[in-house]
């Protein structure tokens, strides 16, 4: 396999790309795919067996298992960050380690739990979210594995991305049946 064939399966959507200029077009989009992103990996895994939630979107990618428990995890960090910058002046954030979370236990386990804690999650950032006011969304945080600040309106468009980002890989590994496992 080519580095431009794994890159493809690597970021099915491409990677991000920061607007030149951030609407509130671009703002309400967002907020509409995270809110249905729950939905969305209900709808595609609900009739899935075990060997089919264990398909891989990519070699040595992560199963589709994998991926719902790190959306869950992933996103639980999301709407602490965006809390930690609307509350506190231009503050750092923890990261954490992706890839060792997914070698942890509970990624082996069922779906029902992250998905529950997706449909909490995403309930409650579609409420934050929503609520933040043109000068909210300029607020900043730092993420020092990046060294960089990041605003709340940048955010949310990384969000947005993340969400339709683990999507397709779901849809590529049940697309290829097994072939990366």
């Amino acid at each position: 396999m080519t580095e431009q064939e794994l890159y493809k399966l690597k970021f099915p959507i491409g990677e991000f790309n920061k607007p030149e200029h951030i609407t509130q077009k671009h703002i309400s989009e967002w907020i509409k795919t995270i809110e249905s992103l729950p939905k969305r990996i209900e709808e595609i895994t609900k009739e899935l067996s075990d060997k089919e939630l264990n398909y891989k979107y990519r070699p040595n990618g992560w199963t589709i298992r994998q991926v719902v428990h790190h959306c869950a995890d992933s996103h639980i960090n999301s709407i602490v960050r965006f809390k930690l910058a609307i509350t506190e002046d231009t503050p750092t954030i923890r990261p954490y380690f992706e890839d060792r979370f997914a070698k942890l236990v509970d990624y082996s386990e069922p779906i029902d739990a992250p998905i529950s804690i997706l449909k909490g999650v995403h309930k409650k950032l579609g409420i934050l979210l929503n609520s933040f006011s043109e000068n909210d969304l300029k607020r900043e945080f730092i993420h020092p594995e990046h060294g960089k600040r990041f605003s709340i309106e940048e955010t949310i468009g990384v969000y947005a991305w993340h969400s339709n980002h683990h999507f397709a890989h779901i849809k590529q590994a049940l697309k290829h049946k097994g072939k990366y496992d």
